[in-house]
């Protein structure tokens, strides 16, 4: 995901050559959590996970991980292939000697460059039987992606789409991160727009078909307010309390939208 910036945006609308290839990435994106899911279990590290997930695309899928050695401005070069998010992690969890236990949630998020094109998609799991608190916070937080979604057609705002993630969350007594949003994607891993999860109806740009962007919002179970590491990428919550992320990359149709992380494995929308 991507920091929020205040600038003015220049989004390109892809071609059809364009979206062929971002069908593909966005494929084999959501196939490496296809493939990593059965490894989620209590004992792994979130090293052997990246590890795991490492060796898949290069070795399986002929992919790029796009995270390792991301240097966005003003920070260090990212040193892993995929963020692994535990907890009170909010995002850009680096993934290290950490065991998994009974208990714990996680977010994995996958970015894969394939001819050049990036597939971004991200999910939650649950490592071993969930709390009842936890289990609720993923499930609202994957409704409040998909809630974001269905509203993407042409002539909708992206204050449409930010406005139906927030009212779901804080009408359930959850928050939203606000420092971080979904983005543009294609050649580049983060284009314009920026896709805020909060907003009002109707402000903000207005969708086009052709434009392929990230829907991702991160739901704390407490407050907002989150905190940055020492090691300049992983964020909290700073009342340390449970948060969780869902991501799909979404492209705007001719009379709607349509989503290119789906894979075999992919969890169904809620009805």
């Amino acid at each position: 995901m991507a920091r929020i910036e205040s600038a003015v945006m220049a989004v390109e609308i892809k071609t059809p050559k364009d979206i062929e290839h971002m069908r593909v990435a966005g494929r084999l994106a959501s196939e490496v959590l296809d493939f990593i899911t059965p490894h989620v279990q209590p004992g792994i590290t979130t090293g052997e996970l990246d590890r795991l997930c490492h060796d898949y695309m290069v070795n399986q899928q002929g992919t790029i991980p796009a995270p390792l050695n991301y240097t966005p401005p003003g920070y260090t070069p990212y040193p892993k292939s995929i963020c692994t998010s535990v907890n009170h992690v909010v995002c850009h969890g680096v993934p290290g000697e950490k065991r998994l236990k009974n208990g714990d949630i996680v977010n994995l998020d996958i970015t894969v460059i394939k001819d050049g094109y990036h597939g971004d998609t991200s999910r939650m799991f649950y490592v071993g039987p969930p709390s009842i608190q936890a289990r609720r916070l993923i499930e609202l937080t994957y409704d409040c992606m998909w809630r974001g979604i269905r509203v993407i057609k042409p002539g909708k705002t992206l204050g449409d789409i930010g406005h139906a993630i927030q009212n779901h969350a804080e009408r359930n007594g959850c928050s939203i991160v606000r420092e971080f949003c979904g983005h543009g994607i294609g050649l580049k891993f983060h284009e314009d727009p920026q896709i805020l999860h909060y907003g009002s109806p109707g402000m903000g740009m207005k969708l086009e078909e052709g434009m392929i962007f990230t829907v991702e919002p991160m739901i704390n179970a407490g407050r907002p307010e989150i905190r940055q590491m020492a090691d300049g990428w992983t964020i909290v919550t700073k009342d340390h309390s449970l948060s969780a992320q869902w991501e799909h990359t979404v492209l705007v149709t001719a009379d709607g939208f349509e989503v290119l992380t789906l894979s075999d494995g992919s969890p169904p929308p809620p009805a």
